[in-house]
C-alpha cells in the first residue's frame, strides 16, 4: 500500500500536469485535504507533511478532533451543508466556510461572530449540477445574495464553490465548472463593492484535472489523498 506522502506526491504531480495542460502556474492551485472520517492521528501525519488546512463536512467531527490537534495550528474549513442552528459551532471552530448558500445561515453566523469578536472567510456554494441531491444557491440568485452579504461585515466573501455532477460524462462535469467560472466573471464585471471572488473551489478526487482546466483555484481532495473511507 502507498504511504500518505506518496499519495500527496502523486496528487501534486497530477496538479502540475493539469496546470501545464491549461497553461497555468501550478502554484495557482491550492490543495484542500478533506479529512472527514479520518482520525486525528492521520491528520497529524498530514501536518507533518506541510499541510495545515483540512476540510470537514461535519462540525461534530471537528469538535472531536480539534482538542487532540490543538498543538498543530490546524485550520478547519467547513465544506458540508450547515444547519442554521450550528452557526455557533462554525463561529467557534472554523477559519473558513465554503458552503454558504442562504441568508438565514449568513445572519446566524454574523450574530455568533459578533459575539465572538471575529470574522470568517466564506465561499458561496452555487448549485451548478442538475442533481437534486446537490446543495447550493441557484445561479440566478447569486448577485442579490452577494449584495446582501455586503451588509454583514463579519463574513468576508472570498469566492465561490460548487460540486459537479457525479457522472462518467466528462462534458457534463466540465459544464458545471464552466458555469461557475462564467458566473464568477459576470459578478466581477458587476463590481460588487466589498466582495472578492478571486477563489473558485471546484474539483474533487475524481474530477479535479477538469476543474483546473476550467479555472479552479482550489481542489478538495479526500480519498485520493487519505485512501478509501
Amino acid at each position: 500500500m502507498s504511504t500518505l506522502k506518496e499519495r500527496l506526491d502523486q496528487i501534486e504531480q497530477r496538479i502540475a500536469v493539469a496546470c501545464e495542460c491549461a497553461n497555468r502556474d501550478a502554484k495557482s492551485v491550492t490543495l484542500l485535504p478533506v479529512s472527514k472520517t479520518f482520525d486525528a492521528t492521520v491528520i497529524r501525519e498530514a501536518v507533518g507533511l506541510g499541510l495545515n488546512r483540512f476540510g470537514e463536512n461535519r462540525l461534530q467531527e471537528i469538535a472531536q478532533k480539534a482538542p487532540e490537534l490543538s498543538d498543530c495550528d490546524v485550520q478547519w474549513v467547513v465544506i458540508g451543508s450547515v444547519q442554521t442552528n450550528k452557526a455557533k459551532e462554525v463561529a467557534k471552530y472554523a477559519t473558513e466556510l465554503q458552503s454558504l448558500d442562504r441568508i438565514e445561515l449568513a445572519l446566524a453566523l454574523h450574530k455568533r461572530l459578533l459575539d465572538n469578536g471575529r470574522t470568517l472567510d466564506v465561499l458561496v456554494q452555487v448549485k451548478t449540477s442538475p442533481e437534486e441531491s446537490k446543495s447550493g444557491l441557484a445561479p440566478e440568485l447569486l448577485e442579490g445574495f452577494l449584495r446582501e452579504l455586503v451588509e454583514l461585515p463579519t463574513l468576508r466573501v472570498k469566492g465561490l464553490m460548487t460540486m459537479a455532477i457525479l457522472s462518467e460524462d466528462t462534458q457534463a462535469v466540465r459544464a458545471c465548472f464552466v458555469k461557475l467560472r462564467v458566473l464568477r466573471d459576470q459578478m466581477q464585471a458587476h463590481g460588487i463593492e466589498g466582495v472578492s471572488l478571486d477563489r473558485l473551489s471546484m474539483g474533487m478526487s475524481g474530477d479535479f484535472e477538469i476543474a483546473i482546466e476550467e479555472g479552479s483555484t482550489e481542489i478538495r481532495v479526500g480519498s485520493a489523498l487519505f485512501g478509501s473511507r
